[in-house]
């Protein structure tokens, strides 16, 4: 789900509900945030300075400078990245996908990622399919060249779901190679299992946000969940047999508000926590239980972790960290201290490395960039 910054009073109010995006527009990080304080960016391949309360982090490296930069996602082979930008410099005026060679980005920072998406319409929520070649995205193109304008909210801060979001597979020159999704509605937010085999995705098709599972060529689709609310932002765990993810769950008078509004394409944010459940859509546990917004879950290597992005304990809402919890809701930890926004994580196939999404280092700006650290237990 991808928010428009309207109707907005305050940033306390907008950070309590941005945290809820599962796939975050890029540029809409950037307008919300209070600028870091001034540092300069590292110089070529330095690296970057971790607090030593991040004791799980080593060889932190920055691996893009400018614009805003989210949702970065390894290949299979752990060798590169698809994530979504709006860098200004790069010519762009909303979300486009881009992939980028880790080692080649990581040592040189005028490093220029190519364009997997066409740079038409709006896109969002990439994810690299099995052959370390093709990528897997949402976009708005078949409805429009042109970035799709913001949604009339009436002064209330809400998000669009855009209903000509369809999920795409492109290669890494640009192309659209083939369409997965032609069914109305909101089709994003596509991931495919460690197995290769499958897709999770979610879809406004049946009359709510729901978890949808599909075959990796887009053939029988199954819906896996059916409790009101918007269900999204999900991933498989490290053999594939189970998921992870966030959800809302309306109560009493916000059940009303919250159908009203999906009727005519939108969602006001409300609380979120993660979930996990079986590829099948059976045993589904609720893991936290934190209140505020927690949201952008990743399963630990182990498969017995769930690290996630929560401002839980901020008082003034738009202080987001990372934590990981065990899969049974105890022992939770705090895993980063720097910056006001740290989101999206995801471990490498090998499990050695973390790659993120932070405000951190961003020479007093609001640039949201890509980070990739040595993962230490």
């Amino acid at each position: 789900m991808c928010i428009y910054l309207q109707g907005m009073k305050t940033l306390k109010t907008l950070f309590a509900a941005l945290a809820f995006a599962p796939c975050l527009y890029a540029q809409d990080i950037a307008g919300i945030l209070p600028p870091e304080p001034n540092q300069s960016h590292p110089e070529e391949d330095e690296v970057v300075e971790v607090s030593t309360q991040e004791k799980h982090f080593s060889n932190l490296r920055q691996l893009t400078f400018g614009g805003d930069n989210a949702e970065a996602y390894f290949s299979f082979d752990g060798k590169k990245l698809s994530f979504q930008s709006n860098n200004p410099a790069w010519g762009l005026k909303c979300d486009q996908i881009f992939w980028m060679d880790i080692e080649e980005a990581a040592d040189n920072r005028i490093y220029q990622p190519l364009n997997v998406s066409n740079l038409q319409g709006r896109t969002t929520c990439s994810y690299y399919m099995p052959d370390n070649k093709r990528v897997i995205y949402a976009s708005t193109f078949k409805a429009g060249a042109e970035c799709p304008p913001a949604p009339e909210t009436s002064g209330r801060y809400l998000w669009s779901i855009d209903p000509n979001y369809d999920i795409f597979i492109g290669d890494e020159k640009g192309k659209v190679l083939k369409q997965l999704t032609e069914v109305p509605g909101y089709d994003a937010e596509a991931v495919v299992s460690p197995k290769g085999d499958k897709i999770l995705f979610t879809s406004t098709r049946d009359g709510d946000l729901d978890l949808y599972i599909m075959d990796i060529n887009g053939k029988n689709v199954k819906r896996l969940t059916n409790t009101l609310g918007y269900d999204g932002g999900a991933f498989f765990s490290p053999d594939g047999s189970k998921i992870v993810f966030r959800a809302s769950r309306p109560q009493g008078a916000d059940t009303i508000d919250y159908k009203n509004l999906l009727a005519k394409g939108l969602v006001a944010p409300t609380n979120m926590e993660i979930f996990t459940m079986n590829i099948d859509g059976s045993n589904l546990q609720q893991v936290t239980k934190l209140g505020k917004a927690n949201w952008a879950p990743f399963y630990h290597p182990s498969g017995n972790k769930i690290i996630f992005s929560s401002n839980h304990h901020s008082d003034k809402g738009y202080d987001f960290q990372l934590f990981m919890i065990n899969i049974d809701g105890t022992g939770l930890e705090q895993i980063t201290f720097e910056s006001k926004f740290n989101a999206f994580p995801m471990f490498s196939p090998d499990g050695k490395k973390l790659v993120f999404s932070s405000n951190r280092n961003n020479g007093g700006t609001r640039d949201t960039n890509v980070f990739i650290a040595d993962w230490v237990e």
